[in-house]
């Protein structure tokens, strides 16, 4: 699948404190285009703690052999890509690797159908309790 095809992108950047990544979703846009457009980024910490996850949404969509390199969009299917924006999101402003690392990993093993539910609640404008209450159940914060 291309990129023009899929619902979610993941784009790899290298930063000075490292590489990162930032998640899209394919959107309609006023004038009736469909853009990808951000998510949320992924810092390096939360790229390095959560580096199983991604590689496994961008090999599930692309085949064993693809890696996360810089520069290209990685396309991803909806279901990986409902996890991975749940991540990006629920990782924002995270500071403790071992929790992230524990999200990465429950957001990994979680129900496609969940994830994309819980994306859809915390993409809304007042999503920011269900961004805390994801937090909580993934097991981000205490």
């Amino acid at each position: 699948m291309s990129i023009r095809d899929a619902s979610f992108a993941l784009r790899v950047v290298r930063r000075r404190t490292g590489d990162a990544a930032i998640v899209y979703r394919r959107r309609v846009d006023s004038k009736g285009r469909e853009r990808l457009t951000k998510v949320a980024p992924v810092g390096p910490m939360a790229f390095s703690a959560g580096a199983p996850l991604l590689r496994g949404a961008v090999r599930a969509k692309n085949g064993c052999t693809t890696t996360l390199s810089t520069g290209p969009f990685h396309a991803l299917d909806p279901d990986w890509g409902a996890r991975v924006a749940c991540y990006s999101l629920v990782a924002k402003g995270l500071r403790n690797p071992g929790r992230l690392q524990r999200a990465a990993a429950n957001l990994q093993h979680a129900d496609p159908t969940e994830a994309a539910w819980w994306f859809g609640l915390m993409a809304r404008a007042g999503g920011k309790r269900a961004i805390r209450a994801l937090r909580i159940l993934v097991e981000a914060v205490k």
